[in-house]
């Protein structure tokens, strides 16, 4: 009969356990996410989380809490200073495991461990998604407006004198025309004239002889 089956001693006495949860505990503290076994995360998450809680209230006790299970300076560092802030309105639930493919050596399952507030991917689609709904929003707003402000600033820019000029215009442009028409149509005229002119002198030559 076993009895105390609640902890999984993952193979290892329980000073190699501990030894081994407050490394991974670091790691995952300085990388925000690591990748291990799913059954080591899944005891890692139980022994992180307690510790983030406490990180919530910046005291020398909570200070030397932490540092007893970390045994890392820097890690308590960041996780006071960094993590904390972060994590300051989440009331738990500071980690996320995510299952990946089997290891190839001995099959085992393999799970990434996270820390929820640090993966960006999530974060950047939902707000992508709120700017570009506003962002439709405020260019039907912005496109109407100027279509409607634009209307009668060009019905204004056009004035009776503007009118009278343009209809002027094409009326003096055309005086040197009809000019050259007429000079075309007179300059037969007198050219027909000529050999009639010189008939009637050949006419009254004759007549006279």
């Amino acid at each position: 009969m076993r009895h105390g089956k609640k902890v999984n001693h993952l193979g290892r006495t329980d000073s190699h356990r501990k030894a081994m949860l407050g490394n991974m505990a670091s790691s995952l503290i300085l990388h925000k996410r690591i990748t291990t076994t799913l059954a080591k995360a899944k005891a890692l998450r139980g022994y992180v989380e307690p510790l983030l809680t406490k990180s919530k209230s910046d005291t020398t006790h909570s200070r030397r809490i932490v540092f007893s299970y970390l045994q890392d300076k820097d890690a308590v560092t960041i996780l006071f200073r960094e993590i904390a802030e972060k994590i300051a309105s989440r009331p738990g639930g500071y980690t996320r495991i995510i299952k990946m493919e089997n290891r190839l050596g001995d099959n085992a399952e393999m799970a990434m461990i996270e820390l929820v507030d640090y993966n960006t991917v999530y974060g950047t689609e939902a707000g992508k998604a709120e700017k570009k709904s506003t962002r439709r929003r405020g260019a039907k707003g912005k496109a109407t407006a100027p279509a409607a402000k634009a209307a009668p600033a060009a019905t204004a820019e056009v004035t009776p004198a503007d009118d009278e000029a343009v209809i002027e215009a094409p009326v003096a442009e055309a005086a040197p025309v009809a000019e050259t028409t007429a000079a075309i149509e007179e300059t037969p005229a007198a050219e027909t004239e000529t050999p009639k002119a010189s008939a009637e002198n050949e006419e009254n030559a004759e007549k006279g002889e």
